[in-house]
């Protein structure tokens, strides 16, 4: 039997979406998800802010056995809502099925780039 690799329930902590920036590569912010399972995942993402409301109207879905980049300045990608430049967040990715969950952020808004990528908290 195929041992899913994986957790539900994820933190990312310290969420900024960049302005584009400078140069060539764009400044963004990716969370990507790899579904190690034999079935769909369906995701629940819910965005905590300092100054205002949580949102928790997006949905997101991942093949089985694959792997889905989410850029948050991508509407589609979160379901219509428009994440605000250069405001700190926080993000919660509740899944149906056991998922690995990465974010990234390519920060270019000097001439010196920044990008880096971490796992988020998992339970």
């Amino acid at each position: 039997m195929k041992k899913v690799m994986g957790k539900k329930c994820w933190i990312i902590p310290d969420c900024e979406l960049p302005e584009s920036g400078e140069g060539l590569l764009k400044g963004h912010e990716s969370v990507i998800i790899v579904n190690d399972n034999d079935k769909e995942a369906t995701i629940r993402v819910t965005l905590y802010f300092t100054e205002q409301s949580f949102y928790d109207k997006i949905e997101w879905k991942v093949k089985a056995n694959s792997v889905r980049c989410f850029r948050t300045n991508n509407f589609s990608d979160m379901c219509g809502f428009a994440v605000p430049y250069n405001t700190q967040y926080a993000m919660k990715v509740v899944s149906d099925k056991k998922i690995v969950l990465q974010y990234g952020r390519l920060d270019n808004r000097q001439v010196n780039l920044a990008y880096y990528t971490t796992l988020g908290y998992c339970e």
